[in-house]
């Protein structure tokens, strides 16, 4: 797993920048209820995203992990960020409206840790409020491209954010399917040249950089044509699921 940390820096950057954000921001801010609030944006990495979605009336709060992210975060939305692990979010329960975890499940070490993040989502969310998340993340960057079919024999390890999986880590804490929206992934799509460069800084986690596959996958990029031209943008894809309200009283 990338260390983000240190890839804080560079991250806008290379994930498509102010358009990529301004695409999933209005993704969340679709499958949101009109009565909502407060939101919680969970692993809100450098800000970008949450400053959109704070830009839209909602009292927004962002959370991170990796300190020069939260950092970033922080100087983009101000007395907003609080620096917490997901998995033990630093918030009472039932703090806020909505919360959101974009491109966050697929991070994860595998099952228990997103639903131990699904879990705590659910925990810190009110009752009626919904939790949005994307999931199926790395299927999505697969658009049949020829790069696509260079990387076809790369082992995958189980994505932990199967939106039936997800599915199912939301109905432990009774949360319900509510929606789910798409959205482009702006300047996402691989070239077979940074491609190559992804596979030399472990950005495929399976395949070891420099190691005998990383070499044989890198010559298979660069005999394509078109080093430089970006393949077709991937597709995103958003789930809501709501929290259920508590009973009223029996008449």
């Amino acid at each position: 797993m990338l260390d983000y940390g240190k890839e804080a820096d560079r991250y806008d950057a290379s994930r498509g920048g102010e358009p990529r954000a301004d695409a999933a921001a209005a993704g969340v801010l679709g499958l949101l209820p009109q009565h909502t609030r407060t939101l919680l944006d969970v692993a809100c990495g450098t800000g970008l995203v949450t400053r959109r979605l704070s830009g839209s009336g909602l009292r927004v709060t962002g959370v991170d992990a990796a300190y020069n992210m939260a950092r970033m975060a922080a100087g983009r939305i101000p007395d907003s960020v609080v620096l917490g692990d997901s998995r033990q979010l630093p918030f009472p329960s039932a703090s806020f409206d909505a919360v959101c975890a974009v491109w966050l499940l697929h991070l994860l070490s595998g099952a228990e840790d997103a639903a131990a993040v699904v879990a705590e989502c659910a925990r810190v969310l009110r009752p009626g409020g919904v939790f949005v998340t994307t999931v199926d993340k790395a299927a999505a960057h697969d658009v049949g491209s020829d790069v696509d079919a260079v990387l076809a024999p790369r082992p995958v390890r189980p994505a932990a954010d199967r939106a039936q999986a997800v599915e199912a880590y939301a109905a432990v804490h009774g949360l319900t399917s509510a929606g789910r929206a798409r959205f482009r992934g702006h300047g996402q799509g691989r070239t077979p040249r940074s491609t190559v460069d992804d596979l030399h800084r472990g950005w495929f986690t399976q395949v070891t950089p420099d190691g005998p596959l990383a070499i044989q996958l890198a010559a298979g990029l660069a005999a394509l044509p078109d080093q430089e031209v970006p393949r077709p943008d991937p597709q995103f894809t958003l789930r809501s699921f709501r929290k259920p309200s508590p009973a009223g009283p029996k008449p």
